[in-house]
């Protein structure tokens, strides 16, 4: 059976937590991100930290990096530059820290001087070392015997980074003092680079292989080897004798650089134990915050959808209820009154002229903007609304003149106030040619502009944005201009039909308005939304009332 492709398995730990596939994942790739970041750092601790650090990159983007990656990839390319990444960080940290180091160095003894001759030194520097406490001796030989970093003295001695480095500065003052004491005068600084530069050397090839078997047979032969080996001491020459002491020193000394290193590394190992177990359990939680997450979205994606398909199937019936409501009421309180609203209206010449007067302020405020945009004057402004109010009402005359319910087809389809020829001549002497085709362009968009405008009003303080009142008015104004425009103005033939003709057209602009508060809710928040279906709502009741208002049966009319 064929394994799985790298890429497939990242994705089966991303989607469902499955901790086999990522550890596959680990053991096949150990060794090559181990090695890249050897090659990096030089050093097999910092490349056993790089690693882990890319496997724990790795395993804290899975969720983002798998579905980017195609069925087959592999990891070895973006674990390999995930492990080049971390190395230098970790190298520019390095830096940084002998960085500050040598900087306290120079504050302790801004006075550099040469470093001290080191035959001079050689001779008393063991001496000088052996006044020091315990704490600043084990601190020195770590530094400068060793060679390891502030990080490693500092993690052998059970303190910080900082702590170590003035621990260290601190002993290197008190070993200067020694040594002034017995003729070597020098500077903290200068100290510093000759122990650098001379206390380690490399022990001859091959020293520790034997030193390691002389070790092995030690313990069963030392006590049956004694007396031969004390006359074998004795007939020994100094030269002899001092090579035979070197030795016995450097394997001390490797016993207790190794017993150190072994202590250190348990530490270490012990360190990044807990670290791998506290990532363990933050993943776990994790994991179960985002099934969490997934199914509260589902559940909230389930309750709009149900609540979409009830609003869908209600709003049209509930639209046609309110206009069976208020056509009743219209009717009962017609009966009651005993009067033609609009004919006995239009015959009274004191509510003519307010009628008049009434749409001559509406033609003020709905082609306001116009006038700006024309950049017309004062004197053309009062002559458009004059024209324009003037054919208004006429077209309201001639409306309450006919009989109500015997509308015919030709006036069904008689254009609308903007579109008459005689206001044509008439506008075009005022505003131009130009002007009267934006003018007609303009009274397309009236639409558009006034639902922005009544949703602002709804929406008082809390007003729509710039953006969000130019997505709202290109979607009314894309929508069939008969079923936007109401029946104010260019009163709406719609309204003059039977009652069938009626109803259907309240469906069709229902269905309209359902289509812009869908298309809006992809810019509109909840509370918006709401006020948006309630505006749309009144325009069909308040259509719904002046058309009930204008075609009223002829029996009342005449009544009256």
């Amino acid at each position: 059976m064929q394994s799985k492709s790298d890429a497939q398995l990242l994705s089966e730990y991303a989607e469902q937590g499955t901790e086999a596939a990522f550890s596959e994942i680990v053991t096949r790739h150990t060794n090559l991100v181990y090695s890249a970041a050897l090659r990096q750092t030089d050093s097999p601790d910092l490349a056993a930290e790089v690693a882990q650090r890319a496997f724990i990159a790795l395993a804290q983007g899975a969720q983002s990096l798998a579905p980017r990656l195609s069925q087959n990839t592999s990891l070895a390319g973006w674990l390999c530059r995930c492990a080049r990444n971390i190395s230098l960080n970790l190298r520019r940290d390095q830096f940084r820290r002998h960085s500050r180091e040598r900087l306290a160095m120079q504050e302790l003894d801004p006075n550099s001087e040469p470093a001290p001759d080191w035959e001079s030194l050689r001779p008393v520097l063991d001496d000088a070392m052996s006044d020091l406490d315990e704490t600043d001796y084990d601190a020195l030989v770590m530094r400068f015997f060793q060679n390891q970093d502030l990080r490693s003295v500092g993690l052998a001695l059970g303190v910080s980074d900082d702590t170590a480095q003035k621990r260290v500065a601190r002993a290197l003052d008190k070993l200067r003092g020694h040594l002034s004491a017995r003729g070597i005068k020098t500077s903290v600084v200068a100290l510093s680079m000759a122990l650098s530069a001379n206390a380690v050397h490399a022990a001859p090839a091959g020293l520790a292989l034997t030193i390691s078997s002389a070790a092995t047979l030690a313990g069963t032969a030392l006590q049956t080897s004694t007396a031969v080996a004390a006359t074998k001491i004795i007939a020994m020459t100094t030269l002899q004798k001092t090579l035979v002491a070197t030795a016995l020193l450097i394997a001390v000394g490797a016993g207790i650089y190794e017993a150190r290193q072994a202590s250190i590394s348990r530490r270490q190992l012990q360190t990044l134990q807990q670290q791998q177990a506290l990532a363990a359990t933050q993943l776990q939680q994790a994991q179960r915050e985002r099934d969490d997450a997934s199914n509260r979205l589902a559940a909230a994606n389930q309750e709009i959808a149900q609540w979409e398909s009830r609003q869908k199937s209600n709003e049209v019936l509930k639209l046609r209820g309110q206009v069976g409501t208020l056509r009743q009421q219209l009717v009962s309180s017609e009966n009651k009154a005993n009067s033609g609203a609009f004919a006995k209206m239009m015959s009274d010449p004191a509510m003519k002229e307010y009628i008049h007067q009434a749409m001559i302020d509406l033609i003020k405020r709905r082609y306001s903007a116009l006038f700006l945009e024309l950049k017309l004057t004062p004197d053309q402004v009062e002559k458009f609304v004059q024209v324009t109010g003037d054919t208004f009402q006429k077209s309201a005359q001639e409306l309450a003149a006919s009989p109500p319910g015997a509308v015919n087809p030709d006036e069904q389809t008689r254009p609308a106030a903007s579109e008459m020829p005689g206001l044509d001549k008439e506008l075009e002497s005022i505003l131009g040619a130009s002007g009267v085709a934006r003018f007609k362009e303009y009274s397309q968009e009236v639409p558009a502009r006034t639902t922005v405008d009544l949703l602002n009003t709804h929406l008082g303080a809390s007003k729509l944005t710039d953006e969000q009142s130019s997505r709202l008015f290109q979607l009314v104004k894309a929508e069939p201009f008969e079923l936007t425009h109401g029946i104010s103005g260019d009163l709406d033939q719609a309204f003059l039909g039977s009652q069938q003709d009626i109803d259907n057209h309240i469906s069709k602009v229902a269905e309209s308005n359902q289509r812009v508060i869908q298309q809006a809710g992809a810019f509109l928040n909840s509370d918006q939304l709401a006020a948006l279906s309630n505006v749309l709502s009144n325009g069909i009741t308040a259509r719904v009332t002046q058309g009930a208002a204008l075609n009223q049966k002829p029996s009342n009319r005449n009544s009256n």
